[in-house]
């Protein structure tokens, strides 16, 4: 199996590089299954390394009858767009964040988002590959739309600004910040005292270089593939939110592959998201200790005062209020009472 590195992934900030090429079985015919897996991230990202693993793997165990072709870096429009496709069947898999687009749809897929509610990576992924992910899924389906059980990891986000560290909330007091266009972003930092503003992510760079805004909130990987610090001086290790991708298929394109082919793609996909858990994990070490080498200024706040302010201020009721009972009482069952 491959083993990803820092290296494989700093190398994926050059626009001309593919990704790295895999040794694929022979087969005598071509395969008479062609499935179409779109993501958002560049070639070289962990999520697609994995993808192309999966494929190298489904396309042996099926004795070459279904061909997984991953298409990353947004080759088939953005994520309105391939969602979109998805449920039209244009295309058969999506990496899709339940936090951002997702949420449009099934508006309880943001919930493991919430800001400030798991302690680290481990309580998230007991939750999501437990009861709250299968509560999840099984919203899902209502939509058309049915997710792999394992999700991928994305991993906490951290925010960076070219003004101060944020050590506590009163440092992100009227602090402009760019957030995703999505309510759940930009009411946690509303509620956080900052002054969020909804940007696409192509004009982030821009943006920050021209002080329309003061910083932004990614994971570390993504802080190094746009070159974000560059133009950002302040790192604060947060850890806010978690964030992931489901592995996305329609109803109707998964009831179409022959029965005895399900699992072994499923399984497949499946393993690759336990196996990119893994790289993300390792990545986001190497990846702070490159930052600070390029010049990056790293803190860790206590996330206490952070939550404390969230509770008094409504944001935790709030949210509660959105998503039902059942859904939060499910969610404190890994994160603790919020608010």
């Amino acid at each position: 199996m491959n083993q990803f590195t820092r290296r494989q992934f700093l190398i994926s900030t050059a626009a001309a590089v593919a990704a790295p090429a895999l040794v694929m079985p022979k087969f005598a015919r071509a395969a008479e299954i062609n499935l179409k897996f779109g993501t958002n991230l560049p070639a070289n990202h962990p999520l697609n390394i994995r993808a192309n693993e999966a494929a190298e793997r489904i396309l042996k165990e099926t004795g070459g009858q279904v061909q997984l072709n991953v298409f990353p870096n947004n080759q088939l429009g953005n994520d309105a767009d391939m969602l979109s496709q998805l449920r039209a069947g244009a295309i058969d898999f999506f990496t899709v964040s339940g936090v951002n687009v997702l949420s449009q749809m099934v508006p309880v897929s943001s919930i493991y988002g919430l800001g400030f509610a798991f302690s680290d990576e481990d309580t998230v992924h007991r939750a999501l590959d437990g009861d709250l992910g299968k509560y999840l899924r099984g919203k899902f389906t209502k939509v058309g739309l049915m997710a792999m059980d394992n999700i991928w990891s994305s991993g906490f986000r951290q925010i960076t600004n070219s003004v101060r560290p944020i050590t506590t909330p009163d440092d992100l007091k009227n602090l402009k910040i760019r957030v995703p266009v999505s309510p759940l972003w930009t009411s946690l930092f509303q509620h956080l005292g900052a002054a969020p503003a909804s940007i696409n992510f192509a004009e982030v760079y821009s943006s920050l270089q021209t002080k329309v805004v003061d910083g932004q909130e990614n994971p570390l990987s993504i802080i190094s593939i746009a070159k974000l610090y560059e133009v950002q001086k302040y790192c604060s290790m947060t850890n806010h939110m978690w964030d992931g991708f489901w592995c996305m298929s329609s109803m109707k394109a998964w009831n179409r592959l022959p029965e005895k082919v399900r699992p072994i793609v499923a399984q497949n996909l499946n393993r690759s998201a336990l196996d990119m858990r893994g790289d993300v994990a390792k990545l986001n070490v190497s990846l702070k200790g490159d930052l600070q080498a390029k010049g990056m200024v790293f803190n860790t706040p206590d996330p206490a005062p952070f939550r404390t302010m969230l509770s008094k201020s409504g944001f935790y009721a709030e949210w509660r209020k959105k998503y039902g009972d059942e859904a939060w009482e499910m969610l404190e069952k890994y994160t603790g009472k919020l608010g």
